[in-house]
């Protein structure tokens, strides 16, 4: 049943189980953020897998500097992160959101033009600050749209749209940049630029109105800040199941996978990109059948099902380095990033709703920037240990730790489920009352 619960609020459980009955049971305010998803992204993927050739190749910046200049812009990120969840909690998440997107603007524009490093650095910075508020800011928004089954499925969506647009993005980007033509990359950022209006036009026009914060209650005790949060079992628990979910998944993506594909494998770059789009399809083909398959269960117990799905997907990998230079390792190499996509569509609807059901109106940004931490540090170190294993030739070693570090995944899972209020595992058969906030006195 659906309760009215606010600005558009959906309240309560709802099954949904198609993708007409999940449009129809969004409010306005819902639509209006997941329509224009998969456009907002596109200028992102455009740039995303060029970055670093641009300030190589094209600005002739050193290749370390210009690989400090990609870290710098994680780091930033996480940097704002803790910040930017209090002030989401503070003035709320679309005021918070307005100033990283203008961030991002100035950010996209400064690195198109940038010649020197000095300019490239303060670009950077810029484009980190909007990645360290984005995520909080939007699954605070969300979450204050839409509740229950609804708002995890919504997370699912919202997902594969986001990879449908940085594909899209991605395949453009790769016909258009040329290196020995810098106005194709100039052109490429100022699209990165220019996407990101569309959500800052929403927030100034048809969301203008919603809200993420409650009116100051004085009747209501303050809550305390992250270290008071983190006291929560159910919340650190959550936290190391994220870093370590993150850290053998998507920080292995970007650097260990395509590394141990060229390097022990050895498969051609276009298998690599072969995989990476099949990565894609996968999830933008699966995302809402899982999301049926998921609906009412233990969020808990799908989360073990992906650790064993990912394990799998590794082996799979591990395989290929067994008969590199072959038919045998490209197929296992592309098998591999359709296995682990399937994972992903049971990970991304579930992380984001299980932190937003243990949070509460006041808290809700940062529980939202917990979730961004754990993620952005899992990525920040799962390329750092890819390379150590990798460059030090123990290449069967760095697929045994991602094995392990998947199987450990589903262990947090059945300790966090120990601990996690039913009302935020997602289950439809409560059989306990929890207090969603048993937060231990300060």
């Amino acid at each position: 049943m659906l309760v009215d619960g606010g600005v558009g609020g959906i309240r309560e459980n709802t099954e949904v189980i198609g993708m007409k009955s999940f449009w129809s049971a969004l409010p306005t305010e819902g639509r209006w953020l997941l329509s224009t998803v998969a456009i907002q992204t596109l200028g992102r993927g455009m740039t995303l897998p060029f970055t670093i050739i641009y300030l190589h190749e094209v600005r002739g910046f050193d290749l370390g500097f210009s690989g400090a200049l990609m870290s710098l812009i994680a780091i930033t990120g996480l940097v704002v992160t803790g910040p930017g969840g209090t002030l989401i909690d503070r003035f709320g998440a679309r005021r918070v959101l307005i100033v990283g997107l203008l961030s991002m603007i100035a950010g996209c524009t400064l690195l198109a033009y940038a010649t020197h490093p000095a300019v490239a650095t303060v670009a950077v910075v810029l484009i980190g600050v909007n990645f360290g508020v984005s995520w909080p800011g939007f699954n605070a928004l969300i979450a204050s749209v839409v509740d229950g089954e609804v708002r995890q499925q919504y997370f699912g969506v919202n997902f594969a749209l986001v990879n449908l647009g940085i594909g899209v993005g991605g395949i453009i980007g790769g016909f258009f940049v040329d290196v020995t033509d810098p106005s194709t990359f100039t052109t490429i950022f100022l699209i990165d630029a220019a996407t990101s209006l569309i959500p800052l036009a929403l927030l100034l026009g048809p969301l203008r109105h919603v809200r993420t914060q409650p009116d100051p209650d004085p009747d209501v005790a303050v809550e305390g800040g992250y270290r008071q949060i983190l006291r929560r079992p159910a919340v650190l628990w959550m936290t190391l199941l994220t870093f370590f979910s993150v850290f053998i998944g998507y920080g292995q993506i970007e650097a260990g996978f395509p590394a141990y594909a060229r390097q022990i494998a050895q498969v051609s770059t276009a298998v690599v990109g072969i995989s990476f789009a099949v990565n894609t399809a996968v999830i933008v083909l699966l995302q809402f059948a899982v999301l049926r398959l998921i609906n009412g269960r233990r969020r808990t117990r799908v989360m073990q099902v992906m650790a064993l799905i990912w394990a799998v997907s590794w082996v799979m990998l591990g395989a290929a380095g067994l008969l590199p230079d072959s038919v045998t390792a490209a197929i296992a190499v592309i098998a591999f990033m359709g296995v682990f996509a399937f994972g992903e569509t049971m990970m991304q609807p579930t992380i984001p709703a299980i932190y937003n059901d243990l949070a509460t109106d006041r808290t809700r940004g940062r529980y939202n920037a917990l979730n961004s931490a754990a993620f952005q540090g899992g990525a920040i170190l799962g390329p750092l240990v890819a390379g150590v294993l990798l460059g030090a030739g123990v290449s069967g070693w760095f697929i045994a730790l991602m094995v392990a570090g998947s199987l450990a995944v589903g262990v947090l899972a059945f300790v966090l489920e120990r601990v996690l209020p039913t009302s935020a595992n997602g289950s439809v058969d409560v059989h306990r009352t929890d207090d969603v906030e048993r937060t231990p006195p300060v």
